[in-house]
């Protein structure tokens, strides 16, 4: 079985431990696992390494390169140059796979879902590939609430391991989610399994301007293609779904209520990662890497990152990407990055900033490097306090060393490079009229970056 992991998104409903350009996916929210490298351990379970393909957007892709690495797993890596939805990232994937494997069938997970798998797991898995020789196959969590923030499947008739699909429908207020919580449906999981020859004549009858847009080349697949949820696109209108119920432990973590139902409590119902000293304080969620105390206070989020603190009620805290909306509103770009920031190369951590200054530190991963740049409106001066660097700077190469450092005059071409077997750790003074990113032009780079 193929497997194709979905991992494009850029929740903001985790703000501020979520950014557009590292979103939930990729954080490691429950341990010291990321929720993508969890949804990897599962395809796992069914798919080879060469039989796993994740579909993401240029910007994560060096993310997903990295936490795969972090693995020892090598995966295919597809990246989209433009979000459209999940109808062109499923077309991209399975036009991909079907290349190699005309008759393949494909499991499509969600990287940001929190599932353990146990044997029922495999055994609806393995009815679902049976079933897929007929039908589109999609999973129904069995609900344990009734939940309003999930769209629900309620089943028809029952086929072999699972259930004609009889509607899909929309989020619910309380009073009906509890009337499809007694009559059977289903939580609608967004996980699917596919033959791909079926998955694409459906989606020539049913999505022909996208499957028509993904018999040309990759950009103008993207420029062509609508944008478009398989739901909407497909699932709803096909004559063929099915769905097989799935009962596991499963959350989508869409929220800081949903983190912290799913999250390791203390007697006093508080769920903490980081240090926190408490005087009568229940039930309260805390994530922080400095001291929280709390005095008197119950049932809130209080969410702390070098840049951001989210305090509120749990209960309000699917509200979350409202605040994201208003700093996008604003053109800040604290709802696109956190103060440490992911490069193909490694990572920066802005340690200070002014009108005319920025102090970073910089840490380059073994073996790799940043592009060939020079800035026009700042210069750089560069102290290496671990590993060795080799730098090239104005035409010049030459190590330096920890304790030592070199200057970067404005408009002179550099390089950092770390050749060494440990990660190298630089800090970086900026002094300038401008201190922006967007003030980089690149000569060479190994990334193929613009």
């Amino acid at each position: 079985m193929k497997t194709l992991i979905l991992a494009g998104g850029s929740g903001t409903r985790l703000f501020p431990l979520s950014r557009t350009h590292y979103p939930k996916q990729f954080i490691p929210l429950i341990d010291s696992e990321s929720l993508f490298q969890k949804s990897v351990k599962r395809s796992l379970i069914f798919s080879e390494p060469d039989e796993i393909t994740v579909v993401t957007n240029e910007v994560h892709r060096f993310l997903v390169a990295d936490q795969l690495e972090e693995m020892h797993v090598t995966c295919h890596i597809l990246s989209e140059p433009q979000g459209k939805n999940t109808l062109p990232a499923i077309t991209y994937g399975i036009t991909n796979i079907i290349r190699k494997d005309p008759d393949a069938k494909v499991a499509i997970i969600s990287s940001d879902q929190l599932i353990t798998p146990d044997e029922s797991y495999k055994s609806s898995f393995g009815a679902a590939e049976k079933l897929a020789e007929k039908y589109l196959v999609t999973f129904g969590i069995t609900p344990d609430s009734p939940h309003t923030g999930y769209g629900y499947i309620r089943p028809g008739a029952a086929i072999d391991g699972g259930f004609a699909v009889d509607a899909f429908v929309e989020k619910p207020d309380c009073e009906t989610a509890e009337s499809y919580l007694r009559d059977g449906y289903l939580w609608n999981a967004g996980m699917f399994l596919f033959s791909a020859p079926h998955f694409m004549d459906e989606c020539r009858k049913h999505a022909p301007e996208v499957a028509q847009a993904f018999t040309l080349p990759r950009d103008e697949a993207f420029q062509e293609t609508p944008k478009i949820s398989v739901d909407y696109g497909i699932m709803e209108k096909t004559d063929i779904a099915a769905v097989v119920p799935l009962s596991v432990p499963w959350s989508d973590v869409g929220s800081f209520e949903a983190l912290y139902s799913v999250h390791s409590k203390g007697e006093d119902g508080n769920a903490i990662r980081g240090e926190h000293l408490c005087i009568e304080s229940r039930d309260n969620l805390i994530i922080s890497d400095r001291l929280v105390a709390t005095i008197g206070i119950n049932d809130l989020a209080i969410i702390d990152s070098p840049d951001a603190l989210l305090v509120c009620p749990r209960s309000e805290s699917q509200r979350v990407g409202e605040i994201a909306g208003l700093l996008k509103e604003q053109g800040d770009e604290r709802c696109e990055l956190h103060t440490t920031v992911h490069r193909p190369w490694g990572t920066y951590t802005i340690l200070q900033r002014g009108d005319t200054f920025q102090i970073k530190r910089i840490t380059v991963m073994p073996g790799r490097r940043i592009s060939l740049q020079l800035h026009h409106h700042r210069s750089e001066h560069w102290v290496v306090v671990k590993g060795t660097a080799l730098v090239a700077n104005n035409g010049n190469e030459f190590f330096v060393r920890p304790g030592e450092s070199t200057f970067v005059p404005s408009g002179t071409k550099h390089r950092l490079e770390n050749p060494g077997l440990i990660p190298l750790d630089v800090i970086e003074v900026q002094n300038g009229e401008y201190v922006g990113e967007d003030d980089i032009v690149r000569f060479d780079d190994d990334f193929e970056r613009e």
